[in-house]
């Protein structure tokens, strides 16, 4: 009896083994099969270089130079001590920094680890010439990404950096790996795709132990597309170096097409400090900075345009037939609304509308506003573009905001009153743009209601850009802008002009300046936004200050800008 339960036993065991192997292997065979053929073989990614950028005169403005990575590969690694101490000699960095690196990074035993990056040609010779003493190491060539002119360009091109978790889950199904160097900000970011060079990679088979038996296959990485700008690096080292340690922004675009000729904020920052062994200090330091050298303050910046605003008051009170270039009102250094005073800069007498615009008066304009009311007047700010982005190709850019009565009563900042309507009409209060907004909408002026896009592109690989070519126009009667076209240019052709110093015997300069107040008793920031008219070029441009005191200022700096695109035949 016994042993007939000691069978039964027994060939209970050997039918649930039976059975196992019979689910093992043909049920479950192919998904096993795939999973250990995903277990012996492993892939090692290697990064595409990316593509070069270029200014519109072939100026590299963003390159790739090689470096050298010393690696170790753990399976071949003999007398791990003695291989950190000669590193430490050799590198200057403590044995057990570099242990602690080496134990961090290290992933399995046949995966090189990069003990150290980018180190000095020199000393990745030495490290060479000690191959048959220490087989597990080896120097890697690799790139990195290398911005010749540093500051003069760094918020038009971003910086590269290593894919952060949030982006590794934005891309991942694009292609892009753990691995994967994208860009940030910028046409970096803007344009990556283009940039990004293709993955390569070696497939090496492994055993149970991890260890590399054998290089299966390779891959040679790509490198990505060149692009080519539309924005002139002279343009730039000009702004920048004018701009000097002060606070702001300078925007030239040729308003025919609307390419970007230069885009410059101060202060600035040097990309090549993101790049590969990031200095970790300078970059707290930026971020960390009050004045926000990382902010494209051109297209992310919003500011109150002051009397840059009254060109969309003017287009307004014309547009809607409420006034005609020779309505007047007249200036005793005041405007009264009940017990309250609404100043102007001067005592301008009788002014009409051209003269308004000449002199930037406040009254003028006060009395257009209460003529218009705050429901006209939002409608032309929207009408005009300055509530919507311009679509430039950057990231992160901004819309503007023009806040009138039905916006006040969303944001539950109570109801509109009068003294609100006199604050809009000279563009205070809520009202905030951004500087490439007014370049946009001056060039629109400049040309009869149709806008032009702004755009950085010029050329991908040889292949020009095309798609912003067409303007669209807004629908106002072209006498409206040419009426308006005539105050621009008196503010910088008549003696009286608050723009005068910019004028030219040989350059045609029209434009507004406009002095915005500011909270916290800080100085007003300082405006000038205007076309010129040259030999080679038109363009539009701003120049903003922040916190720069008087227009006066921003035309100076604007004057001598013009003058050196003049002498270097860009205008």
């Amino acid at each position: 009896m016994r042993l007939k339960i000691i069978r039964i036993v027994i060939g209970g065991f050997f039918l649930m083994i039976t059975i196992r192997l019979f689910y093992l292997q043909v049920i479950q065979g192919q998904h096993l099969l795939r999973l250990s053929v995903n277990n012996r073989i492993r892939v090692v990614p290697l990064e595409g270089w990316r593509g070069q950028i270029k200014d519109r005169n072939g100026k590299i403005l963003a390159d790739n130079r090689l470096s050298y990575d010393v690696m170790i590969t753990p399976q071949e690694i003999q007398g791990g001590e003695a291989v950190f101490v000669f590193l430490s000699q050799i590198l200057g960095t403590d044995r057990h920094t570099l242990v602690q690196i080496y134990n961090r990074k290290k992933v399995a035993a046949f995966a090189p680890v990069a003990i150290a990056e980018d180190i000095p040609k020199e000393k990745a010779i030495m490290i060479e010439e000690n191959r048959d003493r220490f087989p597990s190491l080896f120097i890697q060539e690799n790139y990195r990404r290398f911005y010749p002119l540093r500051e003069n360009s760094a918020h038009v091109l971003g910086y590269i950096g290593k894919m952060s978790l949030a982006k590794r889950e934005q891309f991942q199904e694009y292609g892009y790996s753990m691995h994967s160097v994208v860009g940030y900000s910028g046409v970096e970011e803007f344009y990556d795709d283009e940039l990004r060079g293709g993955e390569g990679g070696l497939q090496v088979e492994v055993n149970s132990r991890a260890q590399q038996v054998r290089l299966l296959g390779f891959r040679e990485p790509k490198k990505g597309k060149d692009i080519t700008l539309t924005i002139d690096s002279e343009i730039q080292r000009d702004a920048l170096e004018l701009l000097a340690d002060r606070i702001g922004t300078v925007i030239v675009m040729d308003m025919d097409n609307g390419e970007v000729l230069g885009l410059i904020n101060s202060p600035a920052f040097d990309p090549n400090v993101f790049v590969g062994n990031r200095d970790s200090q300078e970059i707290n330091r930026l971020f960390a900075d009050p004045d926000a050298p990382l902010l494209n303050r051109a297209i992310k910046g919003l500011f109150p345009p002051g009397s840059i605003f009254k060109v969309v008051m003017a287009i307004a009170g014309l547009d809607t037939q409420k006034i005609t270039v020779d309505t007047t009102f007249f200036c005793d250094g005041s405007y009264r609304l009940r017990q309250s005073i609404f100043r102007c800069a001067h005592t301008h007498g009788l002014q009409n509308l051209i003269e308004g615009l000449t002199h930037s008066c406040n009254v003028y304009f006060y009395n257009l506003g209460m003529f218009l009311g705050v429901d006209t007047i939002s409608h032309y700010a929207r009408l005009v573009g300055l509530i919507e982005k311009t679509g430039i190709d950057l990231p992160y850019e901004q819309r503007g905001i023009v806040l009138g009565r039905e916006e006040r009563r969303l944001k539950g900042a109570g109801g509109w009153h009068a003294g609100d309507t006199l604050n809009l009409s000279i563009g205070q209060g809520q009202t905030q743009v951004t500087p490439l907004q007014m370049v946009r909408l001056l060039a629109m002026v400049a040309h009869d209601g149709r806008v032009p896009q702004p755009h950085m592109i010029k050329a991908i690989g040889n292949t020009p850009v095309e798609k912003f070519s067409s303007p669209h126009k807004i629908k106002i009667a072209e006498t409206v802008f040419a009426t308006i076209r005539q105050g621009l240019r008196a503010a910088v052709a008549d003696p009286s002009g608050t723009a005068h110093v910019v004028d030219f015997s040989d350059i045609f300069v029209a434009g507004k300046t406009g002095t915005a107040q500011t909270s916290g008793g800080k100085k007003t920031h300082a405006w000038f936004v205007g076309y010129a008219k040259g030999k080679n070029r038109n363009v539009a441009f701003c120049v903003l200050l922040e916190h720069g005191g008087s227009s006066y200022n921003a035309c100076v700096l604007t004057r001598e800008l013009l003058l050196r695109m003049k002498e270097k035949k860009i205008l």
